[in-house]
């Protein structure tokens, strides 16, 4: 592994973090995340124009900008830096590399061109106990079920040659807002159980989506409910759902990772920066070598995870999201998403702490770091579990014994 980064990742960084600097900050983001879409369509719509974002791991022939999921993951360690409320973890690192893996070349042709615009967003809406499940982050997913009825899932039917779904979905990213849902459900009944994932308009008859309160408010949730909704099946119906998931779950998670290092780098250089100027007993506060010792441990984690985070994006971009993707891979991603995650928790910790009381505050943007961290590890960890996951994927403990 080459850990220089290229003219071209250099070029994606510097930019986005220019637009960020001058389109997110703290004023606008909260502006963002208390409308009803969650984001702010203008921010979107530029990092889509400008930079083709939403675009940027999907093939040229789509409307994309052709790079891998290595670009992605260093363009979202800059949006985690300023915690930008957008649709692109929904769209461009959940839902697009599944449509392009199971999809067939008329639904990419018709879809993939929309996403890469930004012209239209997506949100996976996968039911169950926690998308880690579905995603093979915290466990093997052969076992995964779409679900048991309204409140258990989402099961899907045939009438009359068309598909009917109807359940009830927690916890979907985006999905009060995305104009496309991709949708986990259940058939086959209990002799010939299966899960498929299924193409469904977000303004389609039947479909009712509330946004729910949630602990990380830069990340909008919904409840997405489904009544007998009209759906199109994605790909062919002997595809095999399960090993997608996996592999995009190792995928994402290393953009994740990317992420929250970002949003960790960010909030230990406004913490030095206070501590520079914040004065007690005739000095700054972080001349006292406890301070120093203290956001030394915070640097070391976060240069930490970055390498974990760095080196988890490289090998997805070696192993892209396929259908033949083997569900029992070491998740080199959520051993990085789990080193990240800590790191972050960490960071946000101490910037609270060595802000003394104003840290506390709503008002300080410290609060929303730390959200950040807590909502990510109940979303996509928690991060023993992540760990432990990788430690099964490796083969560490084959046999109940620690392998040497």
């Amino acid at each position: 592994m080459d850990t220089r980064l290229t003219a071209e990742q250099d070029e994606i960084r510097r930019t986005l973090r220019e637009l960020l600097h001058k389109r997110c900050g703290p004023a606008e983001l909260r502006a963002a995340v208390d409308s009803p879409a969650g984001h702010d369509p203008l921010l979107w719509s530029a990092l889509a124009d400008q930079l083709g974002l939403p675009g940027l791991a999907l093939p040229e022939r789509y409307g994309g900008v052709g790079c891998s999921v290595t670009e992605l993951a260093l363009a979202c360690e800059e949006t985690g830096r300023s915690l930008a409320s957008c649709p692109l973890l929904a769209t461009a690192v959940l839902t697009a590399p599944l449509l392009l893996a199971l999809g067939t070349p008329a639904q990419r042709a018709e879809l993939l061109p929309g996403l890469a615009a930004g012209t239209r967003t997506a949100a996976l809406a996968v039911p169950g106990p926690a998308l880690t499940t579905a995603l093979a982050l915290t466990g093997d997913n052969g076992g995964f079920a779409a679900g048991g009825g309204r409140a258990g899932g989402v099961q899907v039917r045939r009438a009359d040659g068309e598909w009917r779904l109807y359940g009830q979905v927690e916890q979907v990213l985006d999905g009060h807002s995305a104009d496309l849902l991709l949708v986990a459900a259940h058939t086959g009944g209990f002799a010939r159980s299966r899960t498929l994932l299924f193409l469904v308009a977000g303004d389609a008859p039947g479909v009712v989506r509330i946004r729910q309160t949630a602990l990380d408010a830069t990340r909008p949730q919904a409840r997405v409910q489904l009544r007998d909704v009209p759906a199109e099946l994605l790909g062919e119906e002997d595809a095999d759902v399960l090993p997608a998931l996996a592999a995009l779950g190792d995928s994402a998670a290393a953009v994740l990772a990317c992420e929250a290092v970002g949003a960790a780098d960010r909030v230990l250089e406004r913490t030095v920066e206070y501590v520079r100027q914040r004065e007690q007993f005739g000095r700054p506060v972080g001349s006292f070598q406890a301070v120093k010792h203290r956001l030394a441990d915070v640097y070391v984690g976060v240069q930490a995870a970055r390498s974990a985070a760095y080196h988890a994006a490289w090998a997805a971009a070696c192993a892209p999201v396929s259908p033949s993707a083997a569900c029992g891979s070491p998740a080199g991603g959520g051993l990085a998403l789990a080193q990240a995650l800590e790191a972050l928790r960490l960071a946000a910790g101490e910037g609270i702490q060595l802000h003394g009381g104003i840290g506390f505050t709503w008002e300080h943007d410290a609060q929303l770091y730390f959200k950040r961290a807590a909502g990510d590890e109940l979303l996509f960890g928690p991060v023993h579990r992540l760990r432990d996951r990788a430690a099964e994927a490796a083969g560490l403990f084959a046999g109940g014994e620690v392998a040497v």
